[in-house]
Formats: structure tokens, C-alpha cells, sequence
């Protein structure tokens, strides 16, 4: 039995033609049979089938082809192009900057929702993900990842405002939702840090309060970190002057619990035209 091929050309085109065939001999001479029109397989299957031929008689040492093959796993590629896309889409990778230090900071927001860790987790992942090849980096390490948390600092007013314009141009934004959280420290070598309400039930630790501002569809329009004593209402006066100031909004109207938006701070966003949304007790 064989691959009996024969290529021919018509009109400039040429055509190929696979048989399998077997010889057998009849009155003394050798004719041929067709067994199967094997013409629509690829060349990559035609080849399989002449090399199963040629060693009909010994298949079973075909198996150890495989012994002088090496496999090698290849960087994982679909999760990084994943959150990649979806950065691009809410706007993240534009407001972050093509620079190489606006690139870390997208590799630190990519890391982050892959795989929560330190510095020195992310610089791993980037090792078994690409990384590098989908965001266009060159090799890094944790202390350069640090690094770019310091240009993250220095930046993060100038990156706020240009996510929150991109949303602001297609639909106007008047109103917020703002609430507070603490996070206690093991170290003291923090200047925010300072013993104060401790949501997390740790006695004995310093701690710092954070302030988050979301528009009215829960996106993040500004975070704040404030000294760790500051109490939730203190920490109000700040946003407002920050929706005016920065983000150039004239109609506001802050939502927040009763701990937030107390009798002060109802009467402060009064006097500026302002409006409230907040639990009472009456």
C-alpha cells in the first residue's frame, strides 16, 4: 500500500492529486487498485500517512519520536491581553501616559487584578506572563517598581483629572458618592501615620484614614490619603474644594452616611448652593 501522487496543470493553475493504493498481482501481471481519495488532506497528513506506511511493520517505535522532542512552556499571554483591553477601554492607559513610567503603573494595575502581592510578586508574575511583550517593557525589577509607585505619587493628581474628563465629556457628573476607611501600619515610620478610630479592631496600632470619591455610577474619581486621626466628617471639606478647584464642578451633590455628612457639613455645602443625600435621625 501507498500515496500515489500526481500533479497536473491546466490553465495555469495547478492541481494535485493524492491516491491510496495498493498493488497485487492477477494472471501473472501486477496491477493497482485505488483504495481512497486522499486529495483533500494537507500535505502535513499526506506525509503522516507515507511515514505509517513505510513502518507498517514496526508502528510501535513511531512512539519514540516524542523521547527527542522538547517542550517548553510558553509565557501566558491571555490574562495580561485581557485586563490589558479593558484598561484601554475605561480610559486607564491613556490617562497613565505612554511613557515607561505610565507603563509600570498600567503593569501595577494589570499585576493587581491578575494576582493581589508585593513589588516583588508582580516583578514574578511579569516572568511567567507577558508582560512585557503586551505592554511593550523591557525587564524591571521590585525596586524599579517601587520607584514608579514614587512617580505614581508625584502624578496622581494630573492622572485624576484626565480619567475624570473622559467621563465628564460624554456625561456631565453632579453627583458623588464619598466614604472613608482606615488601614493600620506595623511600622511607625509613616508620616500620616496616628492612633485613631481603628475600623479593623487593632488596639495598639497607628493607622491612616483614606477618603474615596466615586461619581454616581461607583467609578473612582479621586482617592486621599489623610492623617490617621482625622475623623470622617473633617476629611469633606477637601473633596468639595477639590470637585471646584480641580475637576471644575458646579453642581455637586455628595452622598454619605450619617457619620460623614453631619449638621456642619450640611450647613458648609449649603452656603456654597451645594446638596446632600444622608441618613438622619430624627
Amino acid at each position: 500500500m501507498y500515496v500515489d501522487t500526481s500533479r497536473i496543470t491546466r490553465s495555469g493553475k495547478t492541481y494535485t492529486r493524492h491516491l491510496l493504493r495498493e498493488s497485487y498481482r492477477a494472471h501473472g501481471k501486477v496491477l493497482h487498485r485505488t483504495i481512497a481519495n486522499v486529495s483533500h488532506c494537507s500535505e502535513a497528513e499526506i506525509a503522516a500517512l507515507r511515514l505509517a506506511l513505510r513502518h507498517k511493520e514496526h508502528l510501535e517505535h513511531l512512539g519514540t519520536i516524542q523521547d527527542a522532542i522538547t517542550l517548553q512552556q510558553g509565557l501566558s499571554f491571555g490574562a495580561v491581553w485581557t485586563v490589558y483591553h479593558v484598561a484601554r477601554r475605561l480610559g486607564i492607559e491613556k490617562a497613565l501616559g505612554t511613557t515607561r513610567a505610565g507603563k509600570l503603573a498600567l503593569w501595577q494595575v494589570v499585576a493587581r487584578v491578575i494576582d493581589q502581592g508585593s513589588r516583588l510578586s508582580a516583578v514574578r508574575l511579569a516572568m511567567s506572563h507577558a508582560a512585557c511583550d503586551v505592554l511593550g517593557l523591557d525587564t524591571f525589577d521590585e525596586e524599579t517598581l517601587y520607584e514608579n509607585l514614587d512617580w505614581l505619587a508625584r502624578a496622581q493628581a494630573a492622572i485624576e483629572d484626565r480619567l475624570f474628563a473622559q467621563r465628564a465629556k460624554t456625561t456631565p457628573v453632579s453627583l458623588f458618592l464619598y466614604d472613608v476607611t482606615s488601614s493600620y501600619l506595623e511600622g511607625t515610620h509613616n508620616a500620616l501615620a496616628a492612633f485613631g478610630y481603628n475600623r479593623d479592631g487593632k488596639k495598639g496600632k497607628l493607622q491612616i484614614v483614606i477618603g474615596l470619591l466615586c461619581d454616581e455610577q461607583g467609578h473612582p474619581v479621586s482617592i486621599e490619603v489623610f492623617p490617621g486621626n482625622t475623623q470622617d466628617p473633617h476629611t469633606l471639606a477637601a473633596q468639595v474644594a477639590k470637585l471646584k478647584g480641580r475637576f471644575g464642578v458646579q453642581e455637586i451633590t455628595f452622598v454619605g452616611d450619617r457619620g460623614m455628612i453631619k449638621s456642619q457639613q450640611i450647613e458648609d455645602l449649603a452656603q456654597q448652593g451645594f446638596h446632600d443625600i444622608s441618613a438622619g435621625t430624627f
